[in-house]
């Protein structure tokens, strides 16, 4: 089974009288230890994934299932278990993430505490975290004291805390500029790679999203389209990366075309297929009838 696997999933809105589909059947599966991206324009539902993914907020349909666990069937108690053990949530807004009167150490320690650690060990995780992160500097202080970017790498490490075997990321680096961006993009990446938590990270930020092996994009509530990611030796010993744009195809057959592919080639309302011995080809309808 996926780490993460979803299937169909429908959120329904619903406010005097009107309703707003936010999920449209969408379908996800990620790999133990993968680091994923979920891009997406404002309101293509990327947020919404993330909040039923997180257990704060329950699909209207489908199914959804976390490290093992049903998001459909967990009673309150489990799913408050859920959000402490086994997963870690960070925010973008950084005020979300940090008591503001309690330095790093003392952030990691409340969410140790909280976890059920023994005080007696929590010394230790604290160590551990701060050197994984690379942030042993900024034990003492503050979040008043630290650069936005330090802020959302004290925040992966106080999310980490507990040991979650999944990480979610909603525009970690939403707020800052490129520089600080790029760290704490690097420190997702390393945790991933030096811990083995499976990261999940939701963006509009493509720069971001072109640093990951895997980059799902979700457009009008339902995942559209995947690029893979993968490293090549050339043939002079040099190494190259080669990425792969992949439709996504649901299970009744539907899929949705590159945004740009259809602007490029004028498509719109309908268009034609020729089905070949191993691929299909789609056409722009160039006639009345044909539209």
């Amino acid at each position: 089974m996926k780490h993460i696997d979803c299937a169909d999933l429908v959120r329904i809105f619903s406010a005097e009288g009107v309703e707003v589909q936010a999920l449209q059947g969408l379908t996800l599966g990620v790999d133990r230890g993968e680091l994923t991206a979920i891009v997406g324009a404002s309101g293509s539902g990327k947020s919404t994934l993330l909040s039923i993914l997180s257990g704060l907020d329950r699909p209207t349909a489908g199914r959804a299932n976390v490290a093992g666990h049903d998001l459909l069937t967990m009673t309150t108690r489990e799913r408050t278990l859920f959000r402490r053990h086994t997963i870690g949530f960070v925010w973008q807004q950084t005020a979300r993430n940090l008591h503001p009167y309690l330095t790093a150490g003392e952030n990691i320690a409340q969410s140790l505490a909280i976890g059920g650690r023994r005080r007696s060990r929590r010394a230790a995780r604290i160590d551990e975290l701060l050197d994984v992160l690379d942030i042993g500097e900024l034990r003492d202080r503050r979040p008043g004291a630290m650069s936005g970017g330090q802020q959302q790498r004290v925040a992966i490490a106080v999310a980490l805390a507990n040991e979650p075997d999944v990480l979610f990321a909603d525009e970690p680096t939403g707020s800052l500029d490129d520089a600080n961006s790029q760290r704490v993009f690097d420190a997702l990446r390393d945790v991933n790679e030096r811990l083995g938590v499976t990261v999940l990270i939701v963006t509009h930020d493509a720069e971001v999203s072109s640093h990951v092996r895997r980059t799902v994009q979700i457009r009008d509530g339902r995942t559209s389209t995947e690029v893979l990611r993968s490293t090549r030796i050339d043939e002079h010993g040099a190494e190259q990366l080669h990425a792969r744009e992949y439709a996504v195809l649901d299970r009744v057959g539907r899929l949705q075309l590159p945004q740009d592919y259809i602007a490029r080639l004028a498509m719109r309302d309908r268009v034609r297929l020729e089905l070949e011995e191993d691929h299909v080809q789609v056409h722009r309808a160039e006639s009345e009838d044909e539209r």
